[in-house]
């Protein structure tokens, strides 16, 4: 069952083999964006909850504040997905925080002690980025984008602050294995939380930001520094001034 191969192509069987019936995932070989092709789908009603988007190879893919993100053919995990949660609306902050718990949890079986998260959702081996998540809300629910760089090399990678699965000596390359495995997790961990749950502390433990002197920045306005000390139920971050960052990226500074 699927192949160990670090760019073999994704297989809709074989992830499906892997998941439950919550999930009905589509693959594709070349998009613009898994994130804009699945927003369209549910804006014009043609999209459920559980549908997963994933492509081998996006031109226009796109982070937080903008920015853009492009991985060779194969070389990363691209993949979107949309969730009704039945929790209230002011709730739906933290759903990309537990997506990045969960992604956290499958590509750091091997090597648990290295991987952090950095609000509000990037995934970092060390100090470096090896994964991102987006999240766009809809009039019922919420789509999720994800990108983990799987098997780039030095040379493909977008910046210096990144790295990859391959480069740091993870085990664990195959993306139909990691998008079967978090889908698993992900569906459990939702249910618990759309049922009250609280996962802040465990999100709190592997956050790599606690603690530390950050910088916050958001388009249009003025950063803001500050030591990061806690975050809320809803995801938002709290720093020792009391002010609560509710959007924006952060930049650890010490």
């Amino acid at each position: 069952m699927g192949t160990s191969a670090p760019r073999a192509p994704l297989e809709t069987a074989v992830i499906a083999s892997l998941t439950s019936g919550y999930w009905r995932v589509s693959v594709v070989d070349l998009t613009t964006s898994t994130q804009i092709d699945l927003a369209e789908l549910v804006n014009s009603k043609s999209a459920k909850t559980g549908d997963v988007l994933a492509a081998e190879f996006q031109t226009a893919g796109r982070g937080r504040l903008d920015r853009t993100f492009e991985a060779a053919p194969g070389s990363a995990l691209l993949f979107s997905f949309f969730i009704k949660p039945n929790r209230v609306r002011s709730d739906w902050g933290f759903i990309t925080h537990l997506a990045a718990l969960s992604m956290r949890e499958v590509i750091s079986q091997d090597h648990p002690s290295q991987v952090w998260l950095k609000w509000p959702n990037d995934i970092l081996i060390g100090e470096k980025k090896v994964a991102g998540l987006l999240a766009q809300a809809t009039d019922d629910g919420v789509i999720i984008g994800i990108g983990v760089n799987v098997a780039m090399t030095a040379e493909e990678l977008p910046v210096d602050s990144a790295t990859s699965l391959a480069i740091t000596g993870f085990n664990k390359l195959d993306r139909n294995l990691i998008l079967g495995e978090f889908l698993n997790l992900f569906e459990i961990n939702f249910e618990a939380w759309d049922n009250g749950i609280d996962f802040v502390d465990k999100y709190s433990a592997v956050c790599a930001t606690l603690g530390r002197q950050v910088q916050v920045e958001v388009n249009g306005r003025a950063n803001r520094t500050g030591k990061a000390l806690t975050i809320n139920k809803i995801g938002a971050l709290m720093l020792d001034d009391g002010f609560e960052v509710n959007v924006g990226d952060v930049v650890h500074l010490r």
